[in-house]
């Protein structure tokens, strides 16, 4: 679980609660009742799902689990780990030939990964391969933007419904200047009007926007991936040097991911280490 998350959300509620009931006479939870209003959460919460109901298909929804994994779920790849496959490969590939690594290809758990293998040991022309690639990525990436869309448009959207909330507050509240009901439903209107645009806020900040922001991180991530495997099934595919793949490919990685596991210190995928 990626801890970071759980912390930040924890964080904000503190902060939001002690800002609430912390007073200069001292601490009163009984005010937190004053930011709990029924007709606020459904103008609120309720018009900005609707509105994205009406604005996405519906299968779009059907993500929503995977999206909160990608959140709240550690990224446990080990991208060296499949800079060691590769280059394994490469070294196969040279003493036995492509279609050595069919099945080994098999046995991989990462789909895009077996996928690519598979593509060079079918003898597909590189040039070919390269424009399948490239096609592959767009799709992926097209898919990972309009996933992106629902919570970019979330995010617009909440504090609108929030000023939408705020309006017919100051409606019903300029209707009731004239006391007829009483201050106390003066003061419920305005209440209505503070709270929605309160909602509306919390909902876009504190949701969406770090959501989008977790999930555009994600996807990046894992285009760094795809991109990796990538380079190196061209390079088996084209013959290079299992050492020169090995060293291309450690270009992808960032610095503090380089280091001990450059030097071989860490198992790979095969069960033994890089330098043996």
């Amino acid at each position: 679980m990626e801890f970071s998350v759980l912390i930040g959300y924890i964080a904000i509620i503190l902060a939001l609660v002690f800002g609430i009931v912390f007073t200069d006479d001292g601490i009163s939870f009984s005010l937190i009742q004053n930011f709990i209003n029924g007709p606020s959460i459904f103008i609120t919460i309720g018009g900005t799902f609707f509105a994205l109901l009406a604005a996405f298909p519906f299968k779009t929804f059907t993500n929503l689990k995977k999206h909160f994994k990608l959140v709240f779920r550690r990224d446990n790849k080990d991208p060296y780990e499949y800079i060691e496959i590769i280059t394994e490969l490469s070294r196969e590939a040279r003493k036995k030939g492509l279609l050595s690594l069919e099945e080994r290809a098999l046995t991989f758990e990462d789909e895009f990964l077996k996928e690519s293998v598979l593509l060079i040991v079918d003898a597909i022309d590189s040039d070919k391969l390269k424009i399948w690639f490239d096609q592959k990525m767009a799709n992926i990436d097209r898919r990972n933007e309009e996933e992106l869309k629902v919570y970019q448009m979330g995010a617009a959207l909440a504090p609108a419904f929030g000023m939408i909330g705020t309006l017919i507050g100051l409606v019903n509240m300029l209707k009731a200047m004239n006391l007829d009901g009483g201050p106390e439903l003066l003061g419920e209107n305005m209440s209505v009007a503070l709270i929605t645009t309160f909602y509306g806020s919390l909902l876009a900040n504190c949701l969406f926007i770090p959501m989008a922001n977790k999930i555009e991180m994600a996807h990046e991530r894992e285009r760094i991936y795809k991109e990796l495997i990538i380079e190196g099934v061209i390079s088996i595919k084209e013959g290079e040097n299992p050492k020169f793949i090995h060293e291309k490919l450690m270009n992808f990685l960032e610095e503090n991911e380089k280091g001990p596991k450059a030097a071989g210190e860490r198992r790979s995928l095969f069960g033994r280490k890089n330098n043996e």
